[in-house]
């Protein structure tokens, strides 16, 4: 099999399968309909139990900023190819339990807590692990669109490389600030950081997913906080 094959297979999202983010810290990217994942995983490799599956599946609540509550999944996708099983295919994702929403004329914060979060937290998760065999390409590397580039406005591969190193940049700094209050080195409270979000063995800031590299900048965040609360 071309190494390419399954990647070529399922890197192209039409249209009617996205939809433009009008607000939120995530403005202007593109959301892919999660029911098309299901469809493609079906038509790739077969029903749901039969030609793939997810296992493994590991689901907690953290604390976040402002009394917010956030979600997360971790879980691993087997697929089957030429009747043989693959090796698991790592993903992880998160989504909010409890969040502040501005309500009314006033525009107020309250309180707003999702029955749903583990739900959204699962479907991030598997759309990760199927990024990693190139679900969605198109959308998720601009460079690498071809039909459907003229229909929708995405960041190029260069904003999204600004755009992490802003990330890193920001943990650096928090985790850097943590290290001094608890007379800990960077190293150190890298390394315990990598242990708390589940980061596969011997990577870094810098070498961890663009998911994993958010998580840890939340994550040293809420640690921070608690140092400075407790100091």
């Amino acid at each position: 099999m071309d190494n390419l094959e399954i990647y070529n297979r399922v890197c192209e999202v039409p249209g009617n399968a996205q939809k433009k983010i009008e607000a939120g810290r995530i403005k202007g990217f593109t959301d892919i309909n999660p029911m098309w994942r299901i469809k493609k995983l079906t038509e790739v490799f077969g029903a749901c139990g039969i030609g793939w599956y997810t296992d493994d599946i590991k689901h907690w609540l953290e604390d976040g900023a402002g009394g917010t509550k956030t979600a997360h999944v971790t879980l691993n996708l087997y697929v089957k190819e030429n009747d043989e099983w693959s090796k698991p295919i790592f993903g992880i994702g998160g989504a909010s339990y409890i969040s502040n929403e501005k309500s009314g004329v006033n525009g107020k914060s309250r309180a707003y807590t999702s029955d749903e979060c583990f739900k959204m937290a699962y479907t991030d998760a598997l759309s990760v692990a199927c990024k990693a065999l190139g679900f969605g390409a198109n959308v998720y590397w601009a460079a690498g669109r071809s039909k459907y580039s003229s229909q929708n406005t995405q960041s190029t591969p260069a904003d999204e490389k600004t755009n992490r190193e802003a990330v890193n940049l920001a943990t650096r700094d928090l985790m850097g600030e943590f290290a001094k209050l608890r007379g800990k080195s960077i190293g150190e409270v890298e390394n315990a950081l990598m242990r708390q979000i589940s980061a596969p063995e011997g990577m870094s800031l810098e070498t961890i997913s663009d998911s994993l590299a958010e998580r840890a900048k939340t994550q040293i965040a809420v640690w921070l906080k608690a140092a400075k609360e407790q100091s």
